[in-house]
């Protein structure tokens, strides 16, 4: 049995820089047509220069696959229409982290009350707006606490197209139907584990990840938009690697993914009975949101077992050990 997926899509995804971008873009390329790769690199790519230099170290590791990266900005009080207009057809969007909320996060916006400015000329440019929405509070309560934020944004700027990054909660499910300009990304991860899965037994590194895993009454409330088919909800993997020194050592905040991403959602979907749902939870809502124009691939999954390996290279995957249903079928590999 085989499932097709025509340009399928990763909306949210973290390839780094240097050697870790040259050793896991490939996984995300074989699998995509196209991603949205995260914008915070030390140094961050923080303007249009550094945004040019970073799709094409991108495009270079992809290769020999058709790819194409998408990278916001990443946000900061500097932002001008200046700048922005001249590059707007190339660009995006524009990626929010509060500062300090997650890695490489140091550079992001430290008060919300300041950054409106930079809002109105996005919304002028019809630049959209990705957010990493939580506070620095309590970790469990971090996106709950987030929320009056976006319906601040939502309501302010109400033709600013602003995407709720990897929503793992109840609320933020629920304020998905609150605005006409608010999407939602969501990640395998979110949708598979819980809370317990990552301190239930012995510790679980390779589950930690901002956000957060959260409680079975989350996860329900992200698989019900997506076994429902919600129309603004995309997928997003946030997969984001760490070598396992790090992930072991220094308590690195991030799920590895990449690898299993679309044998993963074929399963979960083949789990509830709806793998027609798959082609539009992956591309096709996306495609219609953001007007992006990837390449012309299609993505075969067939479906037969396979083993994750236990790591790849530095990386430990998130599913390392277990088996899957489905398969990625490599052209590169066919033909080869």
């Amino acid at each position: 049995m085989q499932l097709v997926l025509n340009r399928p899509l990763d909306m949210h995804v973290h390839l780094r820089q240097e050697e870790m971008l040259q050793n896991v873009t490939p996984f995300t390329a074989q699998q995509f047509a196209g991603a949205v790769c995260m914008p915070n690199t030390l140094p961050p790519v923080d303007s249009v220069e550094r945004y040019d230099a970073y799709v094409a170290k991108i495009k270079a590791a992809a290769a020999p696959y058709e790819f194409d990266p998408y990278v916001p900005l990443f946000f900061h009080e500097g932002l001008t229409r200046e700048e922005l207009a001249p590059a707007r057809e190339r660009l995006f969007g524009v990626k929010l982290y509060p500062a300090g909320v997650t890695t490489n996060s140091e550079a992001g916006v430290a008060e919300m009350s300041k950054i409106e400015p930079v809002l109105d000329v996005l919304q002028d440019l019809d630049l959209p707006l990705l957010v990493h929405g939580e506070t620095n509070g309590y970790s469990h309560d971090r996106e709950r606490e987030f929320m009056s934020v976006y319906d601040h944004f939502a309501r302010t700027f109400p033709k600013l197209r602003i995407t709720m990054e990897h929503i793992t909660t109840v609320e933020a499910a629920e304020f998905l139907e609150k605005h006409d300009n608010v999407f939602a990304t969501a990640t395998l991860h979110h949708l598979l584990y819980t809370m317990d899965d990552m301190l239930g037994g012995p510790f679980n590194p390779f589950l930690f990840c901002k956000p957060i895993i959260k409680s079975p009454k989350d996860r329900e409330a992200i698989q019900s938009l997506v076994i429902q088919g919600h129309p603004k909800l995309m997928f997003g993997s946030d997969s984001a690697p760490h070598t396992e020194v790090m992930k072991r050592t220094e308590g690195a905040a991030g799920c590895f993914t990449s690898p299993v991403l679309l044998p993963g959602l074929a399963q979960f979907f083949e789990d509830h009975d709806i793998l027609d749902q798959l082609q539009s939870f992956v591309s096709d809502r996306a495609l219609e949101i953001y007007g992006v124009n990837p390449p012309e691939r299609s993505v075969v999954l067939e479906r037969k077992e396979w083993t994750v390996p236990p790591r790849y290279g530095s990386v430990v995957p998130v599913n390392a050990g277990e088996t899957m249903r489905w398969a990625v079928v490599d052209p590169e590999v066919e033909s080869a």
